[in-house]
């Protein structure tokens, strides 16, 4: 057992898919232990950063995606500090980049291992990715299955493509950028949040409908293909 471990390390691939496992625990372990920032200090916060505060809105709020902070948080404090059309905006750049890095990191740590090993279904699943089109990744970024940095690296360890993948993710962000911003906006004015808070569940619900429809149509048209 010794033996056969110690030749897997020897195997580049598996030493990077290591490293990508490594730094997604570290991630959650520090999600876990670090404090929660009051948000009453954020806006005292962008207005010390004077011009600087979309900027480092947008790059500090991928960083925190890709640090595998819920961007449910991220989109509400944008929009809690910039308000509701600003907020939702910054968000949606932050959301655009932190996927960029999260594929990126995928693909350069994870895809080899994945492609020297996927074999039958797996093979069969990863050859979707690779065909998938921007409305099979808004259908899979719908789904409440995982958090979004944590799918922006299981994309990069697939075949898929970086610009469908990139399109599809801030295509289904919007809505709930649109929605959680406002929500955020709310929370800090006298206003009251508006219907855009059912959006995510309902957004998700019907994601959910259309990616196993998918995925039942495509059986069937595999079952009948040796039939025919």
């Amino acid at each position: 057992m010794t033996r056969r471990l110690a030749g897997l390390l020897r195997q580049p691939s598996v030493r990077r898919f290591g490293l990508l496992l490594l730094l997604l625990a570290g991630f959650g372990v520090t999600l876990l232990f670090t404090p929660r920032p009051d948000p009453a200090d954020l806006p005292r916060l962008a207005d010390a950063l004077g011009g600087y505060a979309p900027v480092a809105a947008v790059v500090g709020g991928a960083l925190l995606l890709v640090a595998l902070v819920p961007r449910t948080f991220v989109t509400l404090a944008s929009g809690a500090v910039f308000g509701a059309a600003q907020g939702a905006a910054y968000a949606l750049g932050a959301a655009l980049l932190a996927a960029a890095i999260g594929f990126t990191v995928g693909r350069l740590l994870g895809r080899d291992f994945v492609a020297e090993r996927v074999r039958g279904r797996l093979a069969r699943l990863d050859g979707w990715f690779a065909r998938q089109t921007v409305f099979g990744v808004v259908t899979v970024r719908l789904l409440p299955i995982a958090g979004f940095g944590l799918v922006s690296y299981g994309y990069g360890t697939t075949a898929a493509r970086m610009l469908p993948f990139l399109t599809g993710s801030v295509i289904a962000s919007a809505p709930t950028a649109i929605g959680y911003a406002a929500i955020g906006a709310a929370a800090t004015s006298s206003g009251s949040i508006n219907w855009y808070a059912a959006a995510p569940a309902s957004l998700g619900l019907v994601a959910s409908v259309l990616i196993v429809h998918r995925w039942w149509r495509a059986e069937r048209r595999r079952a009948a293909g040796p039939a025919g």
